[in-house]
């Protein structure tokens, strides 16, 4: 039943992204899948160059070996949720493989996600939902809302079923 083109599974970490991997193996069990974590480039530059303080003193100098292991960190740390959410994944029944992903600091994570599905032809992009109110989604924006627009795929929104 494994075609060619997996699906992508955008995950980070959250109890939402693991209902989602569980409803991607219910619904989709045999085929290939990416999980995909994605983390920020650059982070360690800048919060180098924050201010000392609140006053308005200048930046501290960068020290670029702290700024790159930070980024490192956050590398690791990408790498190996992406690796526990192909463990989950595969619990679930999915032929699953891990991929940390950077982003670039100006686009937003949707973009990565849609760019990243495009370059492995995907056959379907699954994520979960998290719950925001109305306010905050329309003030925030969405994730979900712009891969979905974005998408050269069908994307599958994984709710929590909520208590009645």
């Amino acid at each position: 039943m494994a075609d060619s083109a997996p699906i992508l599974i955008a995950y980070d970490g959250s109890p939402s992204a693991d209902h989602a991997i569980h409803e991607a193996g219910r619904l989709l069990a045999g085929r290939q899948a990416l999980v995909v974590a994605v983390y920020q480039q650059g982070v360690g530059f800048e919060l180098a160059e924050l201010p000392a303080t609140s006053i308005g003193a200048p930046p501290a100098p960068i020290d670029i070996r702290a700024a790159l292991d930070v980024d490192q960190e956050l590398a690791e740390r990408s790498q190996m949720m992406a690796q526990h959410g192909a463990v989950l994944a595969r619990e679930a029944g999915l032929e699953a493989e891990a991929l940390a992903v950077a982003d670039d600091e100006d686009m937003p994570v949707s973009e990565t996600i849609v760019n990243v599905a495009r370059e492995q032809s995907a056959d379907a992009i699954v994520m979960g939902a998290h719950g925001h109110s109305r306010l905050s989604e329309a003030v925030l924006g969405s994730t979900s809302r712009n891969v979905i627009r974005g998408a050269p795929c069908p994307v599958v929104i994984a709710r929590p079923v909520q208590a009645r």
